[in-house]
């Protein structure tokens, strides 16, 4: 492959990327005449019309979507073999594209990973913070972290830890309301309720410790949200009570900002997932990011013991096509 043919590959990549041959070109540092002619060129020597383009917008086809997986791929594969040529590989190289929720990643991931960039300097990330489920494949990100089990054959996953979700509230609201002694008695509560598609998660499972007991309370409260960051926010406010995954708030538990609730009882038991598609090469800059997330969160003490079945061992990450 020529080399202008690999800058006709980065063109289209950023057009997926952004929708627009203005941003793209900025992108890239190349004018957007220069952008739309590699553009022209690529389809045609392709035969195939990647984006549907107007003065004002592109779409990318059908056509270019499966075209610019692959190309994604391939530039993946390059950046890996020129890394592997200095340094004996020690060197990483190109773009993490990173999915993660927002109070994993503002309460937990933020200084992990400005640490991960500081050491690896020529590693550019692109984050993507939400809080509804990404589509890995879809989105071509590089890596997600991911609650929950995985019933997805698209996907690699390597996990984590396991974390359960707790209930807790800030001194304030305690001193004004007083605290739950049982999980029912969360129905006489001002609950603080996440949203998911539009629907409010208003039934809290719960286990006591002992595994003895287990019951779901439907709850109530005036404040709901789809961003766990502003419920979180709203409970060390003295809004309400909140219930969360440790992890998001092992920090203001540990610090006193929080109390945790019911001590008997948990709520649900889940892993995290670091989570790759399974037909794509995962580069060593991935891997070596999750394996420093793995890292950080086994020194961390935010996780539960690791269970003994062979379902907790984490799946090999695939570092070759």
């Amino acid at each position: 492959m020529k080399l202008e043919n690999i800058d006709e590959l980065r063109v289209a990549l950023a057009c997926a990327d952004t929708g627009n041959l203005t941003r793209s070109a900025q992108r890239l540092h190349i004018t957007p005449a220069a952008a739309s002619a590699a553009l022209k060129k690529l389809e045609s020597r392709l035969g195939v019309r990647l984006f549907e383009r107007s003065t004002r917008s592109m779409r990318i086809t059908p056509g270019g979507e499966l075209f610019c997986q692959y190309a994604r791929r391939a530039l993946d594969l390059l950046e890996e073999g020129q890394a592997q040529l200095h340094d004996d590989g020690a060197q990483l190289v190109g773009t993490i594209r990173l999915a993660a929720s927002s109070d994993l990643t503002r309460r937990v991931l933020l200084d992990w990973l400005d640490d991960f960039l500081q050491a690896h300097p020529a590693v550019e990330l692109q984050l993507a913070v939400s809080d509804t489920l990404t589509d890995v494949v879809r989105d071509q990100v590089d890596l997600a972290l991911r609650y929950g089990e995985l019933d997805d054959s698209r996907l690699v996953a390597r996990r984590l830890l396991t974390t359960r979700r707790v209930v807790c509230a800030s001194p304030a609201y305690l001193a004004r309301h007083g605290a739950p002694q049982h999980p029912s008695e969360l129905a006489q509560h001002e609950c603080l309720s996440f949203m998911i598609r539009g629907r409010r998660v208003l039934q809290w499972p719960f286990e006591r410790n002992d595994g003895q007991e287990s019951l779901s309370v439907r709850v109530h409260g005036r404040r709901s949200a789809d961003d766990a960051e502003i419920a979180h926010r709203w409970a060390l406010a003295g809004h309400g009570i909140l219930c969360k995954s440790e992890i998001d708030v092992h920090a203001h538990l540990a610090s006193g900002a929080l109390v945790r609730l019911l001590p008997d009882w948990q709520g649900i038991t889940m892993p995290l997932h670091a989570v790759m598609p399974s037909n794509r090469f995962v580069p060593a800059r991935v891997r070596a990011l999750v394996e420093t997330l793995a890292r950080r969160f086994e020194a961390s003490g935010m996780g539960l013991p690791k269970p003994l079945s062979r379902t907790a061992e984490p799946a090999s990450l695939p570092s070759s096509p």
